[in-house]
């Protein structure tokens, strides 16, 4: 059998592979503890969209200086964001802290 013949079919097969293949990406959407309502509706809107898309989605909510203090503002605001995903995508990471961060993974149903 011819080698060259042999690598090119093999590529050959390798893209059409690819070609079938479904790539998700993990989208990213920072919030503040501060954000206000209309602001949070316009980001769950930008979830939804990338949720439909079938890309999971990294929440990130971030605190600086004093905003440390009252974490609870934040904690709230993703109880917010998880309450209207509900139907839509699945809590794959839940919200931790990480330094001044607090993390949230979702996913698609």
């Amino acid at each position: 059998m011819d080698y060259g013949k042999y690598k090119f079919e093999l590529s050959k097969k390798d893209h059409q592979n690819r070609r079938h293949q479904k790539s998700t990406q993990v989208k990213e959407i920072k919030l503040r503890p501060r954000t206000d309502k209309h602001d949070l509706e316009i980001k769950i809107r930008q979830i939804k969209g990338f949720l439909a898309d079938g890309n999971k989605t990294k929440v990130l909510l971030t605190y600086r200086g004093r905003e440390m203090a009252n974490q609870e503002m934040g904690r709230t605001l993703m109880n917010t964001v998880i309450a209207e995903l509900g139907e839509i995508g699945t809590i794959e990471y839940a919200p931790r802290m990480e330094g001044r961060s607090l993390i949230m993974i979702v996913a698609p149903k």
